[in-house]
């Protein structure tokens, strides 16, 4: 069984900076811009991740991205079980060996994918409970997204993203960084940043800021008879031209600016507003009332 208890030889367990730097050195890994690797080498850094992302010892939790295992083996000290999804060929093989090695008593609660996150459709054991993941920055929220889709039995998600990326992720309607993002996962989750991670926590330090972003899955999946498909075609066409008025915006989805004009008052939703305005919901009501091309595919 896994244990909370983070005194003794646990705390050898974790990665920190000299670790880090010879586990690469020995892999002959150099982090790459091109998959947004910048590794953590701070062990309080993941212990406050796992604690804000509320990780239990009943959980089963997927992480995505878990470079030389720094995030991987906090979870697991933690967790009843983690799988861990990793893209890159050396990193993927060497994981294991490093669970192994720094946590011995818990190999057996830990799996390993070796795919892209955005290719995954299902994973080994019981179903995951909770993401926990320092995501590759460049492609965050299409990851995101992919796994809060794919993976429904998932209700807590944390992610370290970067700083506006956690913005967009969590703002609400009317504020500048509203935008597809903030719908698509407010579609999904009630949504909000958990705090902020310096640049120094990492090897190599980014050139920008991370922020963290909790999701607490909804209860109940919104309450509307239009599909997801048909709801995120809207925010798509609402966003594509985001300075324009709805019923202009909307056009090529509706038909023509008179359809969607009809589909948005029958929303409830001015012709006039703006994409930025509305909440998911509003979103929903316009997409169960147009006829438009996209939304019906």
């Amino acid at each position: 069984m896994s244990t909370t208890d983070h005194s003794g030889p646990a705390d050898d367990a974790l990665l920190g900076p000299a670790d880090i730097r010879e586990l690469a050195a020995a892999l002959g890994v150099r982090p790459t811009k091109q998959r947004g690797q910048n590794f953590v080498i701070d062990a309080n850094t993941v212990r406050r991740i796992v604690r804000t992302a509320d990780v239990r010892p009943d959980d089963v939790v997927v992480e995505v991205g878990p470079g030389l295992g720094s995030l991987t083996l906090a979870l697991l000290e933690v967790a009843e079980r983690v799988t861990a999804v990793e893209i890159d060929d050396v990193l993927a093989a060497a994981l294991p060996s490093t669970v192994a090695a720094r946590l011995p008593g818990r190999a057996d609660g830990f799996a390993l994918v070796h795919s892209d996150a955005l290719r995954v459709e299902e994973l080994p054991g019981p179903p995951p409970t909770a993401l926990v993941a320092n995501l590759p920055y460049n492609v965050a929220v299409p990851v995101l997204l992919h796994m809060l889709a794919t993976f429904p039995s998932i209700e807590r998600t944390l992610v370290m993203v970067q700083s506006e990326v956690a913005d967009r992720l969590a703002a609400g309607p009317g504020s500048k960084v509203y935008g597809v993002p903030s719908v698509k996962a407010a579609w999904y989750a009630e949504v909000k940043r958990a705090g902020a991670i310096g640049r120094n926590v990492f090897w190599p330090a980014p050139n920008v800021d991370s922020g963290l972003v909790s999701l607490v899955r909804r209860k109940e999946p919104l309450a509307t008879t239009a599909s997801r498909e048909q709801v995120f075609a809207v925010v798509d066409a609402a966003f594509a031209q985001r300075r324009k008025t709805l019923r202009a915006a909307l056009a090529g989805w509706a038909g023509s600016a008179a359809a969607a004009e009809v589909a948005l008052v029958a929303a409830g939703v001015s012709p006039q507003a703006r994409g930025e305005a509305l909440t998911v919901e509003e979103f929903a009501a316009i997409a169960e009332h147009g006829g438009g091309g996209t939304s019906r595919r």
